[in-house]
């Protein structure tokens, strides 16, 4: 009896999430999501749970298809030669494909003190931990930012307009991934919000302590709460399952996003590495692999050669405060150029690219749920059958949150 084929999507970020809606579309396609939290993390919000302007968090119910299977428990183990992945509930989920989407976090700094002293704002967890934290801290206690990279600054950023006394500890240059030219407005933007930017020789955090941070000058500066945006890390799962990764554990695939060690594992979002296109670790990107990755495992299974996923990029966009924001312009590749979108008007930007972003998913999670749109042909995949036992679901859908 022909039964439909099993995809399992490891991760519900925007990588997963994107490409679990897109494949979910398909009668031929069973779809079920593994992933550890029930409800879906806004990522490039959670600057702002710190100060209580967004909750970064959506209910799946709107972002998720009905026509996908969501189970809220933690992948630890991918069995590739029997096709299974192992829950840490206990549970096994079989599949014909799987979708590699588990995301990233903080990086482990080394640098001592920082794991034990040194909050994150890269994951829900971390971000709620930091926000009790700074609640009881007193306002005028000296807070600072390690990095100056987007999160750094949009965290620096949130947390003086709200009337935090900030030191923003760059470690380099200020904004490195902006033009030098853009740079300029976003300096003179924290200078306006009271933010201490230290940069250049010496900035560079060596130590983290209870109290205070140790810079490489040998400066030792006052700070009651220290927040570590510098880097990212993916989780080990890939490398665990004897999956070959690069430096810095991500999935090695082609340019199909197709795991170099076997066709039926395909990578989206930021635990992904194509081995000839390295790429910012981004939504931007996430959003573009999601559909990607779908696309490519709904043409092997039509009996079709994948294409090469490509990625296109129009810049950054930073708030920085509420008030006001940078809009950094880039060239496809993702280099960026002196074109830039400053204050009020790049807040607003920002505003709507980030409901831009959610509007998108939700219109996905719809089409993924109306009967009248699934198997609708795209990528020539319409009525996909395989020959796979049914896998009966084990845990019910998480319910819409409020």
């Amino acid at each position: 009896m022909n039964t439909k084929v099993q995809v399992v999507v490891v991760g519900g970020g925007y990588g997963g999430v994107t490409a679990a809606n897109r494949l979910a579309r398909h009668t031929g396609v069973s779809v079920t999501l593994v992933n550890p939290r029930p409800d879906f993390v806004s990522r490039i919000r959670l600057h702002q749970l710190l100060t209580g302007s967004d909750d970064a968090v959506e209910g799946y119910g709107e972002v998720l298809g009905a026509n996908v299977r969501l189970v809220v428990d933690t992948a630890t183990q991918i069995d590739a030669s029997g096709r299974l992945v192992s829950l840490a509930g206990g549970d096994t989920l079989a599949y014909d494909y799987l979708v590699y989407a588990v995301g990233s976090g903080a990086a482990d700094p080394g640098v001592p003190g920082a794991a034990e002293f040194a909050h994150t704002v890269s994951d829900l967890e971390g971000a709620e931990r930091l926000r009790a934290t700074l609640a009881a801290t007193s306002s005028t206690a000296p807070v600072t930012v390690v990095g100056a990279g987007p999160t750094g600054l949009e965290t620096a950023a949130e947390l003086a307009e709200g009337g935090r006394k900030v030191t923003l500890a760059c470690g380099d240059v200020l904004g490195p991934s902006l033009h030098a030219r853009v740079r300029r407005p976003v300096a003179r933007r924290l200078g306006a919000l009271g933010v201490t930017v230290l940069e250049g020789p010496g900035a560079r955090v060596t130590e983290v302590m209870r109290d205070a941070v140790r810079l490489d000058d040998g400066r030792e500066l006052p700070s009651a709460v220290t927040i570590w945006t510098a880097g990212f890390r993916v989780p080990d799962l890939a490398a665990r399952s004897g999956l070959r990764t690069d430096t810095e554990g991500r999935l090695l695939t082609d340019a199909t996003l197709t795991s170099v060690d076997d066709e039926r594992i395909v990578a989206a979002g930021d635990a992904a590495a194509m081995t000839d296109r390295p790429f910012r670790m981004s939504c931007q990107a996430a959003v573009q692999f999601g559909p990607g990755a779908a696309a490519t495992i709904l043409r092997r299974i039509a009996g079709k050669s994948p294409a090469r996923v490509r990625l296109m990029f129009g810049g950054q966009c930073l708030s920085l405060g509420r008030k006001a924001g940078v809009t950094q312009f880039s060239y496809l590749n993702d280099r960026v150029n002196a074109l830039h979108i400053g204050g009020r008007l790049g807040a607003d930007v920002k505003e709507i690219a980030c409901r831009f972003t959610l509007r998108q998913l939700v219109s996905g999670a719809r089409k993924a749920g109306s009967p009248a749109s699934a198997g609708d042909g795209t990528d020539g995949t319409d009525g996909l059958e395989a020959a796979r036992p049914e896998h009966r679901p084990t845990e019910p859908r998480a319910r819409r949150s409020a």
